[in-house]
C-alpha cells in the first residue's frame, strides 16, 4: 500500500496567500459588482490586501493552522479555523480603520470587512477540508483488496464507538471488513445513516438481520456493553454460526494493553463486564503522581496490571518487587516498552527475609506500598500449609513492620473473600494478614488498609486459563460441585479498586467491591465452551468431582451480622466493624503459627486457626483432584 500524500504546510501557506488575494478583491467585487464604485474604492482595496497578506498568515500561524495534519481534520479543526479567521479579520478591520483615520486613503466601505470575513472562512476552511477529502479518497483507492475476501459486517451500537469502527473499516479496506448496517436500541437512530451505513434495526432484530442481509461478521461496538447484551449477541451468533468480535472495554484501554481500532474475539470476561465505574482521576493523581511507589508481587497477574495502571499517573519511581526473576523481568520489559520515560527499579526479594526488605526500603524510601505478594491457590496451600503461613503471614508481618519503620504514607494489602469465615488454610492466612495490617493502622495512625476481592478472571490459576486448557485437550472440564458459585471480576477492575482504595483510605479500613450476584461456575464453563464453537455435553463434557475440604459452595465478602458503609465511590463499600484479635494476641498467635509451621505440625495449625479466627472451620485433607475448579 502506498503512503498517503505528504501535503506540507508550506504549500498551504502559499494557498492561503492566493486565497487572501481572492477574498479581498472578491469582497469588493461582490459589494460593487465591478461597477464604477469598484474602481473608485480600489486604492483602499490595495491597502486592505497588503494589510491582510501580512496580518492574516501571522494570525493563522499563531492559532496553529500551519501545524496540523489536515488529512485528519474534524469539527474541532473547523472551530479553530473560525476562531483564527475571526481574530485575523478583527485585526485587519482595526488596522484599516486606523489607516482611514490617518488619511492613507479616502473612503472605505465597512461592509467589505464582513464580506471578507465570510469569504475567508469559506476559502481557508475549504482549502483544508479539501485536503481531508483528497487524503480519504487516496487512502481508499490505494488499497488493493480482493472482493472475495470482503466480509459483510454488522455493527452492534450506533454510538461514537460504532462510528469509529465503521470509519476505521472504510479507511483501511485491507482489513476486509465491509460495514453494511448498524443495530441500535435507540428508536431515534432507526433508518439514519452514519458514514453512509444505515441503522437497520434494534439488537432484538439480530437473528432476522443475520439471515436477510447475509452478514458474515458481527462487531459489538459498545465498550461498556452489559453482560446481557454480549450474552444475547453471543448466543444468536453461535446458533447462526456467525463469527463475532468486540471492542476493548474502558479498563483495557486505560491499561494500555489494546488500542481502540484493534477488534478482538469475544472472551468470557466480556460476558461478565459490568458498567464502568466512575473514575476520580483527580484523587488518584494526587495519591500517585510524583510519589515513590513500591509493589510487591509485581510479576503476578494483579501486581503486573497494578504497575501498568500506576505508571499512567507519572510516579517519581516505581519499584517492582517479586520473588520470581522471570516474571519480574517480563513485567519490566512490558513497562519499559509502554512507558519509556518512567523510572523503574526491579527488585528480587523474598517477603520472608525481613532484613532484605529493610535494605530495599532504606534504599528507595517508598511513599506508597501495594502488597499483592501471596500464595493464593487454595488446594495447593491445603497440602503446603507451612509455606502458606510463612509466605502469607510472615511476609505480611515483615512488610508491615518495615513499612512502619520507614514511615511509609500508605499501604494497601490485597485480600480475598476466602478470608471471611475461612474454611481453607489459604483463607485463614489471609485473614491473619488482614488483622496485621489493620492493627498497624491503629497503632501508627497511618493510611494502611485492606481490599478484598472475589475471583479474578484471567489471573494465573483462575478458571478461564484452566477451562481453555481443558477444552483444547477435548475435555472434560472438571468442577467440584454443580452448585458452586463465586464472585468474579476482571483484572483491570480489581486493580482499579486497589487504586481507589489507596486514595480513599484514612487508615484501618477494609474495602469491598459491589460485585453484583455470584455466578455459577457451571454457567461460566458452558459459556466458554460455546464461545469456542462447541456444545456442552456433546463436544465437551463437564464432570463433577465432589467438593473438597476447605471449599465453600458460595463466598462472602464480609461476616454475617456486620454492617458496611458507603464511600464516595458508588461501587466501593467499607466495613463498619469486624471481629479482630487484640494486638498482643496477634503477636503471640503469629509466633505460635510460625513455630508450628517450622515443626510441620499440621494438626496444630488447624486447631489454632479454628480456635482464634471468628467463624473459621479449617479442615485439612489432601484434595483428590488439584485441577478441579473451586
Amino acid at each position: 500500500m502506498r503512503n498517503r500524500p505528504n501535503l506540507r504546510n508550506k504549500y498551504i501557506l502559499l494557498g492561503d496567500l492566493l486565497l487572501i488575494f481572492i477574498s479581498v478583491i472578491g469582497s469588493y467585487a461582490l459589494r460593487f459588482e465591478l461597477g464604477a464604485q469598484f474602481f473608485q474604492y480600489l486604492p483602499s482595496a490595495y491597502w486592505m490586501l497588503g494589510v491582510s497578506l501580512v496580518i492574516k498568515p501571522i494570525t493563522y500561524y499563531f492559532f496553529g493552522l500551519y501545524r496540523r495534519m489536515w488529512m485528519y481534520a474534524s469539527v474541532q479543526e473547523l472551530k479553530v479555523i473560525i476562531i483564527a479567521v475571526t481574530a485575523a479579520s478583527a485585526i485587519v478591520s482595526a488596522t484599516m480603520i486606523l489607516f482611514l483615520s490617518l488619511g492613507f486613503f479616502i473612503g472605505f466601505p465597512r461592509t467589505i470587512l464582513g464580506i471578507d470575513w465570510l469569504l475567508s472562512i469559506l476559502l481557508v476552511g475549504g482549502l483544508r477540508f479539501s485536503l481531508r477529502i483528497i487524503s480519504d479518497n487516496f487512502a481508499t483507492g490505494a488499497a488493493t483488496v480482493k472482493i472475495g475476501e470482503n466480509r459483510r459486517t454488522l455493527i452492534i451500537g450506533a454510538g461514537d464507538a460504532g462510528a469509529l469502527v465503521v470509519r476505521e473499516m472504510q479507511k483501511n479496506p485491507q482489513m476486509n471488513f465491509v460495514p453494511v448496517g448498524f443495530l441500535d436500541d435507540n428508536p431515534v437512530k432507526l433508518k439514519q445513516q452514519i458514514y453512509g451505513v444505515p441503522v437497520v434495526g434494534s439488537i432484538n432484530d439480530l437473528s432476522k438481520i443475520l439471515d436477510t442481509m447475509q452478514i458474515e461478521e458481527v462487531v459489538i461496538a459498545i465498550p461498556s456493553a452489559p453482560g446481557r447484551i454480549v450474552r444475547l449477541v453471543a448466543d444468536i451468533c453461535r446458533v447462526k454460526n456467525t463469527p463475532f468480535r468486540t471492542m476493548p472495554g474502558m479498563y483495557e484501554l486505560l491499561g494500555g494493553t489494546v488500542s481502540v481500532s484493534r477488534l478482538r474475539d469475544v472472551d468470557i470476561a466480556d460476558l461478565l463486564r459490568r458498567q464502568p465505574a466512575h473514575m476520580n482521576d483527580e484523587l488518584i493523581g494526587a495519591t500517585i503522581s510524583g510519589k515513590v511507589i513500591l509493589v510487591t508481587g509485581a510479576g503476578g497477574s494483579i501486581g503486573k496490571e497494578l504497575c501498568r495502571q500506576i505508571a499512567r499517573w507519572g510516579p517519581a519511581k516505581l519499584i517492582l518487587v517479586g520473588h520470581g526473576e522471570n516474571s519480574v523481568f517480563e513485567a519490566l520489559l512490558d513497562l519499559k516498552e509502554d512507558f519509556p520515560g518512567l523510572s523503574l527499579t526491579p527488585v528480587i526479594a523474598d517477603m520472608r527475609d525481613k532484613n532484605r526488605l529493610r535494605i530495599i526500603f532504606d534504599r528507595h524510601k517508598p511513599d506508597v506500598v501495594f502488597h499483592t505478594a501471596a500464595h493464593k491457590h487454595v488446594p495447593l496451600m491445603e497440602i503446603n500449609s507451612e509455606e502458606a503461613i510463612k509466605n502469607n503471614i510472615l511476609g505480611a508481618k515483615n512488610l508491615v513492620e518495615v513499612a512502619e519503620e520507614s514511615n511509609v504514607e500508605r499501604l494497601v494489602m490485597i485480600s480475598t473473600d476466602k478470608a471471611v469465615r475461612p474454611k481453607s488454610i489459604m483463607g485463614a492466612t489471609k485473614r491473619i494478614a488482614e488483622i496485621l495490617v489493620l492493627n498497624a493502622a491503629k497503632r501508627t495512625n497511618k493510611a494502611f488498609c485492606v481490599v478484598r476481592f472475589g475471583n479474578v478472571l484471567g489471573s494465573r490459576g483462575s478458571v478461564v486459563p484452566l477451562f481453555k486448557r481443558q477444552i483444547a485437550k477435548g475435555g472434560p472440564i472438571t468442577i467440584t460441585h454443580p452448585d458452586m458459585k463465586r464472585y468474579f471480576m476482571t483484572i483491570p477492575e480489581a486493580v482499579y479498586l486497589v487504586l481507589q482504595a489507596a486514595c480513599m483510605g484514612k487508615g484501618g479500613e477494609t474495602f469491598v467491591l459491589n460485585m453484583g450476584d455470584q455466578v455459577r461456575i457451571v454457567d461460566l464453563a458452558e459459556d466458554l465452551i460455546r464461545l469456542s464453537g462447541l456444545e456442552p455435553g456433546r463436544d465437551i463434557e463437564i464432570t463433577f468431582t465432589g467438593s473438597r475440604p476447605g471449599e465453600k459452595l458460595s463466598e462472602d465478602l464480609w461476616d454475617q451480622g456486620f454492617t458496611f458503609n458507603r464511600t464516595e465511590h458508588p461501587d466501593i463499600y467499607h466495613l463498619a466493624s469486624q471481629d479482630e484479635l487484640n494486638e498482643i494476641d496477634v503477636e503471640q498467635f503469629v509466633a505460635t503459627l510460625l513455630e508450628l509451621a517450622n515443626k510441620g505440625d499440621i494438626s496444630g495449625i488447624i486447631s489454632a486457626f479454628d480456635e482464634k479466627i471468628p467463624g473459621a472451620q479449617v479442615r485439612i485433607t489432601p484434595p483428590e483432584d488439584l485441577i478441579s475448579i473451586n
